[in-house]
């Protein structure tokens, strides 16, 4: 198997080059990265600059292709021109920080996820909780398991899929124990609207997010309660974002253009 590997964090993340020591158990890793950092990009891709690329080398061998764009980019540009061979899954990550709830929609580590379900090959999308000493050697010894596990499982259709490691269960595979992992739908919940409005030297107002209010709880499981409870979640995820069920009552409607 042959899988490309991604982030939004950049070519020199750490999370990032721990995942890809893990997944070589499951194959070729071609590496592909964005020269800096782009969280929160969301999908965004480039079309009015060259995408610029040049090989890192870390001693004599190849470490992987630094792309000057976007994750979205990278995984375009990697499946389509830059990996020789077919590619046969995506991978996107570690990334520094939960991508969870609505953070689905913004984040470039899943963007980057969904680009490989554009070409129509089963992606993974993996974060870890954000901490200053994040353990990323043994969340990708959590992720991985998983990924072979889910491919080892699910029928012949490719499918997109969000993985996320909280620090409790980091800290429960490094003691022994067995995290527990739950199949989730992603939480929908808005969260994060304040800010606080500052006045820079020369009077002119600014606004920095302080991602409050948290998210309000649900009464049906979701990834963001079950990360709060320590477990790691695995959501499927779909790009064709259609309301199937009001399209339904909507193909009766006669919608006309006034003259």
């Amino acid at each position: 198997m042959r899988i490309l590997l991604t982030n939004d964090d950049g070519i020199y993340a750490p999370g990032l080059a721990a995942l890809r020591g893990e997944l070589r158990s499951l194959g070729e890793v071609d590496l592909i990265a964005p020269a800096t950092e782009q969280s929160g990009v969301g999908h965004s891709i480039t079309f009015l600059q060259p995408l610029v690329c040049k090989q890192v080398f870390q001693g004599d061998e190849l470490h992987g292709i630094a792309v000057e764009g976007s994750p979205a980019d990278c995984v375009k540009l990697g499946v389509s021109q830059l990996v020789k061979s077919p590619v046969d899954a995506v991978v996107s990550g570690i990334n520094g920080g939960l991508n969870a709830g609505i953070n689905v929609l913004y984040s470039g580590t899943v963007a980057a996820a969904i680009e490989g379900a554009f070409f129509r090959l089963n992606s993974f999308a993996v974060s870890l909780e954000y901490d200053i000493h994040a353990d990323f050697a043994s969340a990708a010894k959590i992720a991985t398991p998983l990924i072979r596990q889910i491919l080892g499982l699910k029928d012949a259709a490719p499918q997109l899929y969000n993985i996320n490691i909280p620090t409790a269960a980091v800290e429960l595979f490094c003691s022994g124990g067995t995290p527990d992992v739950h199949i989730v739908p992603m939480g929908v919940e808005r969260y994060g609207e304040h800010f606080i409005r500052r006045e820079d030297p020369k009077g002119r107002s600014y606004y920095w997010a302080t991602n409050d209010p948290p998210p309000r709880p649900t009464d049906h499981p979701t990834d963001l309660n079950m990360l709060a409870d320590g477990h790691v979640t695995v959501t499927p995820l779909s790009f064709d974002m259609t309301d199937r069920s009001t399209l339904a009552v909507m193909e009766n409607w006669d919608l006309t253009v006034p003259h």
